[in-house]
């Protein structure tokens, strides 16, 4: 399968994961005082004015970080569309779907909805959303792809051959 069409595929699957999720965290009332899931996971609905971990709330418009953010997914979609590697495709899909269901957020709440809470004791991770899995999973993806892509290329030099190119 071309590498554009997994990514396009990551596309949708992250953002529909992401925002049917949200979409039943924000009906979901007992999330307003949180709810025990695991010992070390809780749901609770949390409006992020910032970027990742609230950072930039109230010194950025929501507006600004919008624009940047989908500059940001323009660039990566230019990137998506040259790519031959469908590991590639998925990780830059990934990336992409997680930024646009963020965006979607700030666009029709003026933030984003998060509502994972991980935490270990009284130690609490920031609260985090399904689009910022798909973007963490994705750039984990980049930096894989990026590994086997240079061990492809130093075989290929120590052989005095050239790397296979997917």
């Amino acid at each position: 399968m071309r590498a554009p069409v997994v990514g396009a595929l990551c596309v949708v699957a992250a953002f529909a994961l992401d925002q049917a999720t949200k979409a039943v965290a924000l009906g979901a009332s007992a999330l307003a005082t949180g709810v025990e899931v695991l010992p070390v996971l809780n749901l609770v609905l949390v409006h992020n004015h910032g970027v990742s971990f609230g950072m930039l709330a109230g010194i950025t418009p929501w507006w600004a970080l919008s624009c940047l953010s989908l500059t940001i997914v323009g660039a990566l979609s230019i990137w998506l569309w040259r790519a031959h590697d469908g590991l590639l495709g998925a990780a830059l899909g990934l990336v992409i779907g997680g930024a646009l269901g963020n965006v979607l957020d700030r666009l029709r709440h003026g933030a984003v909805i998060d509502f994972l809470d991980v935490h270990l004791g009284a130690y609490h991770w920031p609260a985090f959303n399904l689009a910022d899995v798909a973007v963490v999973c994705g750039v984990g993806l980049l930096l894989l792809q990026h590994w086997r892509e240079t061990s492809e290329q130093v075989a290929a030099r120590r052989s005095g051959g050239s790397p296979d190119r997917r």
